[in-house]
């Protein structure tokens, strides 16, 4: 028996038409556009040229003038053309550059440059926003190529974003070393996040220490991210040593994630600065010493107590806590208090700051998205593009912070003390 399962004809043209659909999308305007472009930019640069010979093409050198200052005591020769190639987001075009040599004060010559096209470029500053933006998006270096070849006509490889990149280092290196005297910081958030890069050849684990800053105004701003090995009180240290030197004054206000070694750093540093020790990974941390068929109970109690809208009840709430749960689960009981006052700092605060103030959530969000961006890599080529690479999307814009909740009353002073902690 045989059967024919050969398709019709119009379902196969239909099937041949879509593959190369998007080939078949010619724009006129785009069109017309690219075509002027070539002529736009060498007439850019005569322009330039002929600015600098103060002459036009073809023109008599003016006379000379012994007593003469500025433009006219300038003089030089033309000397033919070389051809450029030239990629912008309107696609790659070739150029004939115009070359020149200008007579100097001692009487010698030099070649003329363009200020507007360097002798090394190769694509235009606009391109290379685009493709870093691309990549930043969380594109990796092989899709880019992809996903930007309908405006740069399939020209982008991945050596050429790692090249793109590699051109953001230079303003990587100027904001580790900016001054911060004149940066009106009161409080600090401080975390790391975990990341995997590529050391030796193989994949592993760093910890990045990132530092959070909130103005005076409220406004949340990066102050560092370093990969220092790990979170222990050296590594901190090192970050916090570095900001003071640059002119970071003492902040009013600390929130930590709890972690031994920054706790220990900061004391040796800011020992009399209140701190607020994150009460999201205190609830983790409860949760660790009990039971799973206690988890929900424990989480309710420690929620009623850590959300209660005064501290009155926050008070109330950790009385009973801690009773309940030294009879059902001491280890619970013990874990809590061991978080001492500094789990209560934030009622030291207006209420209007009690949700800003009581966790590390704002770098939390920010390990997130950064997370999220890094997805399609795996794993990041070094432990510098992983600290470059959660800068970078904050200062190009692909990642912003809001003021934090509550900003209105951060210049009111702290009450003296938290609450009682007698049980």
């Amino acid at each position: 028996m045989t059967s024919n399962s050969t398709k019709s004809s119009s379902l196969q043209s239909e099937a041949e038409a879509a593959v190369h659909l998007l080939d078949d999308w010619f724009d006129p305007i785009e069109a017309g556009l690219r075509d002027r472009v070539r002529e736009f930019i060498q007439a850019m640069i005569e322009s330039e040229l002929e600015a600098a010979l103060v002459r036009p093409r073809y023109g008599r050198r003016p006379k000379a003038n012994p007593g003469a200052d500025g433009p006219s005591a300038i003089c030089g020769y033309r000397h033919g053309h070389r051809s450029r190639s030239l990629m912008g987001t309107f696609g790659r075009v070739e150029i004939t550059v115009p070359r020149a040599r200008l007579d100097t004060a001692e009487g010698k010559t030099t070649e003329w440059k363009s200020s507007a096209l360097r002798a090394d470029q190769r694509r235009t500053k606009q391109a290379d926003s685009l493709i870093a933006g691309a990549y930043l998006a969380g594109t990796n270096t092989r899709r880019v190529r992809r996903a930007l070849s309908a405006v740069f006509g399939g020209a982008i490889s991945k050596d050429t974003v790692s090249r793109v990149w590699r051109k953001v280092k230079g303003d990587w290196d100027a904001w580790n070393a900016r001054p911060l005297a004149g940066e009106p910081i009161i409080r600090l958030i401080l975390d790391g996040t975990v990341v995997r890069v590529r050391l030796d050849r193989k994949a592993t684990t760093i910890v990045l220490l990132v530092v959070l800053g909130v103005r005076e105004d409220g406004q949340k701003v990066l102050m560092a991210v370093k990969n220092m090995g790990g979170e222990t009180r050296e590594a901190w240290r090192a970050v916090l040593d570095d900001l003071v030197k640059r002119g970071l004054r003492k902040p009013e206000f600390l929130i930590v994630d709890g972690g031994t070694g920054l706790e220990q750093a900061l004391a040796a540093l800011w020992g009399d600065v209140p701190t607020q020790r994150c009460t999201v990974h205190k609830h983790r941390n409860l949760l660790a010493h009990a039971p799973q068929r206690l988890h929900e109970e424990v989480s309710a109690d420690y929620n009623d107590m850590i959300y209660a809208t005064s501290a009155a009840q926050i008070e109330a709430h950790r009385r009973a806590f801690i009773r309940k749960w030294r009879l059902k689960c001491k280890a619970v009981a013990n874990s809590l208090e061991e978080a001492g006052d500094r789990l209560f700092t934030f009622t030291r605060l207006p209420v209007s700051q009690w949700k800003s103030a009581r966790t590390t959530n704002a770098i939390e969000r920010l390990h997130e998205e950064f997370k999220r961006r890094i997805k399609t890599q795996t794993v990041l080529p070094s432990a510098e593009t992983a600290a470059m690479s959660f800068w970078a999307l904050l200062a190009a814009g692909q990642i912003t912070m809001r003021k934090v909740d509550g900003w209105q009353t951060l210049t009111h002073k702290l009450a003296d003390k938290p609450i009682d902690l007698a049980a």
